[in-house]
C-alpha cells in the first residue's frame, strides 16, 4: 500500500551513487520540486572504498530513505530507513537475490522504459538490414564491386512480427514496426484478456510506445507451454525477445519452439538476456534454414568467448550487448526518478516496481 500524500518529501534523504552521470541542474529541479526532500551525490570514487568511506561515511546512510545506483548496495542493517532503491537498468535479476530485497520491504524499481527508443531501432536497423542484403553490399563496397543481387528483397509491409514480453520496450518496438506496416502479434508471460490489463503504466518517454496496449492484433500468453506455442505458430515472419530472465523465461526457446517458426522462416531477434534461448539450437536451426537469419544483442554465453560456434554461424548479426546505449540514457533514468518521487509525494505506488516473487 502506497503511503500518505507528503508533497514536500520531508524527512526524506535521497542519496545518488551514478558518478556524474547525473546533471547538477537535474538535482537543482528535485530541490525545487521537493523542499524538504535533503540530496546527496558521491562522484568521483568506487563503491566500497577507503575513498568512498571518506566521502560518504558509513554513520550517514542511516538517515537515506532513497537510493539511486547501479549495483552499489548497503546491508540492510547500515540503511534501516531506506524505502526506495531506484536502479539504472531494465532488468533486475542480477541483485534480486540482495538481502536488501530478499529480506525486507525495500522497494526496488528499475529503469525499464529509457532503453525503448534506442533499443527499437537497433532492432528495426538490423532486420531490415537483413532483408534489404545491406551486410553483402557493404562486402562489396569493401571489395570495390558492383555487383547487384538477384534476390527480390521482402519489404516489411503486411508481414507479422512477434514480441515476446510486451513490456516498455516491446512497446516502442510495435509502435515503430506498425509505421512500417506490419501486423503484431503480443505474448506476455500472464495472460492480458482485457482492454484495462493491457494497459501499461510504467515509465515511457513522453508519445512514444503503446501505454494503452492497442497496436497488436493479438495477444497471446506463455503462461504455459501451450499458449507459448500458440503465440509463436501464428505466422511471425519476425521474432523479438524482450522477455526479462526468470526461471520461467530460462531456456524457452529450444530445438521445439524454433521449428514453428520454420512455416515462414522467420528472423530473431534477441535483446532481453541470451540465456532465454537454448544456443545450440539457435545456431543448429540458423545452420538447417529453419529459420532465416537473426540478431543477437545478447549471447549466453556473454561476453561470447573468441571461437565460439556462434561467431561462425550463417545469417547472423552479433553486437555486444550495445543496443541499449543512448546518449540519452542518464536523462531518461532521471526522468524515472523523477516520476516515481511525485508519485511518492502524492502517496501513490511507485511505477517500474519489481515484484519480488515474479523477478520482474
Amino acid at each position: 500500500m502506497a503511503a500518505a500524500a507528503n508533497k514536500a518529501l520531508n524527512g526524506h534523504k535521497l542519496l545518488v551513487l551514478l558518478g556524474n552521470t547525473f546533471q547538477p541542474e537535474w538535482i537543482s529541479e528535485l530541490k525545487q520540486l521537493f523542499s524538504g526532500l535533503e540530496i546527496v551525490t558521491v562522484e568521483g570514487c568506487i563503491w566500497n572504498t577507503p575513498a568512498f568511506e571518506e566521502k560518504f561515511p558509513e554513520k550517514e546512510w542511516k538517515d537515506v530513505t532513497i537510493l539511486v545506483t547501479g549495483n552499489a548496495l548497503p546491508a540492510a542493517h547500515i540503511a534501516p530507513k531506506l524505502e526506495y532503491v531506484q536502479i539504472q537498468s531494465a532488468g533486475a535479476n542480477h541483485i534480486l537475490q540482495n538481502p536488501l530485497f530478499n529480506s525486507t520491504d525495500v522497494a526496488l524499481c528499475t529503469a525499464s522504459g529509457v532503453h525503448g527508443p534506442q533499443i527499437a531501432e537497433w532492432v528495426v536497423t538490423t532486420f531490415l538490414a537483413f532483408q534489404h542484403q545491406i551486410p553483402q553490399y557493404i562486402d562489396f563496397q569493401r571489395q570495390k564491386t558492383w555487383h547487384k543481387l538477384d534476390d527480390p528483397v521482402d519489404d516489411a509491409v503486411g508481414q507479422r512480427v512477434g514480441i515476446f514480453g510486451y513490456g516498455a520496450i516491446g512497446r516502442q518496438i510495435a509502435r515503430v514496426v506498425k509505421a512500417l506496416g506490419m501486423d503484431i502479434h503480443a505474448c506476455n508471460l500472464h495472460p492480458r484478456h482485457t482492454p484495462e490489463s493491457r494497459k501499461d503504466e510504467t515509465y515511457t518517454p513522453a508519445g512514444l510506445g503503446d501505454p494503452e496496449g492497442v497496436f497488436p492484433s493479438k495477444w497471446f500468453s506463455a503462461d504455459d507451454t501451450e499458449g507459448l506455442h500458440q503465440f509463436l505458430s501464428s505466422g511471425l515472419d519476425l521474432l523479438v525477445i524482450t522477455a526479462p530472465l526468470t526461471d520461467r523465461t530460462r531456456g524457452i526457446i529450444s530445438r521445439r519452439e524454433l521449428a514453428l517458426l520454420a512455416k515462414k522462416k522467420a528472423f530473431v531477434s534477441n535483446i532481453g538476456r541470451g540465456e532465454v534461448i537454448i544456443t545450440d539450437d539457435l545456431i543448429d536451426a540458423l545452420e538447417e534454414g529453419t529459420i532465416r537469419g537473426a540478431a543477437l544483442d545478447v549471447t549466453d554465453p556473454e561476453p561470447l568467448p573468441d571461437g565460439h560456434r556462434l561467431w561462425n554461424t550463417k545469417n547472423l548479426f552479433i553486437s555486444p550487448h550495445v543496443s541499449g546505449n543512448s546518449s540519452s540514457y542518464a536523462r531518461r533514468v532521471f526522468e524515472v526518478l523523477k516520476y516515481n518521487l511525485i508519485r511518492m509525494s502524492e502517496g501513490k505506488e511507485l511505477t517500474n516496481k519489481v515484484d519480488k516473487s515474479k523477478g520482474y
